[in-house]
């Protein structure tokens, strides 16, 4: 709840932040209702609120409920983090689908989630269900898996305590998935077949600035069985050379 809004005198951006603020993972989609209640407003300031972010797009509508719109995406990726990471890969993420026309992809961990900032893609790439902005569960895909093995130990903790099944190739056995991770961490690279889409393989490494893993870079193939190697390895060097840009 972004609470405390109700207080006199509370400004109309602290009102138009705890609209914004009632939307998170686990409550992506909202009722007005829900909002005013989330957002601990008057139904009536809510409507007029939500009117206006729907007006310049910060706020959309699904059927009688409201998502988070396109523009506050569009301003996220001013934030100079994720800016800097876009336009320091964007040179090697076209090089690799020049080489490889698979399906390239560059993510950060966001909370529990994994969150694609880019992504290239042909006729020729296997079909994926990630977009940029999108968010999906870290345990099932390449770049997410990646970004989980070096996550804080309570995110883990968290991710792998709720592990439901994308495909029935998904891993949902969390000692094998810690294993899995272990591996990551070992190994440099992640590795998965069909856990997200049926049909869809990929592979991805870390992105690293000053020792700090801040991202990840993959490829969604149809198989890794002949081309794994060299697919691995070109990521890393992409990867590397992100990092120096970094």
């Amino acid at each position: 709840m972004a609470g405390n809004t109700r207080t006199p005198g509370a400004t109309v951006t602290a009102r138009v932040l705890a609209v914004l603020s009632a939307f998170d993972k686990d409550h992506p989609q909202l009722a007005l209702s829900s909002i005013a209640r989330r957002a601990d407003l008057p139904l009536s300031t809510t409507h007029r609120l939500v009117a206006e972010l729907v007006s310049h797009r910060a706020l959309a509508m699904v059927g009688r409920e409201y998502v988070v719109g396109r523009r506050i995406w569009d301003i996220g990726l001013l934030a100079p983090v994720q800016e800097t990471l876009r336009d320091a890969a964007s040179p090697f993420l076209h090089d690799i689908y020049a080489a490889t026309l698979a399906t390239v992809q560059l993510a950060v961990r966001d909370g529990d989630s994994v969150l694609y900032l880019e992504r290239l893609a042909g006729r020729a790439s296997v079909p994926v269900v990630s977009k940029v902005g999108s968010r999906l569960p870290m345990y099932a895909t390449g770049v997410g898996k990646v970004l989980l093995a070096h996550a804080p130990d309570d995110v883990r903790r968290r991710v792998l305590a709720d592990l439901v099944p994308m495909t029935p190739f998904t891993v949902t056995d969390p000692q094998l998935l810690e294993e899995q991770l272990a591996g990551v961490r070992r190994e440099g690279f992640s590795a998965t077949a069909q856990e997200m889409t049926l049909g869809a393989c990929s592979a991805a490494v870390p992105i690293r600035q000053r020792n700090t893993i801040v991202a990840a870079l993959g490829v969604v193939v149809p198989s890794l069985e002949d081309d794994r190697g060299r697919l691995i390895a070109a990521l890393q060097v992409a990867a590397r050379g992100i990092g120096r840009q970094l």
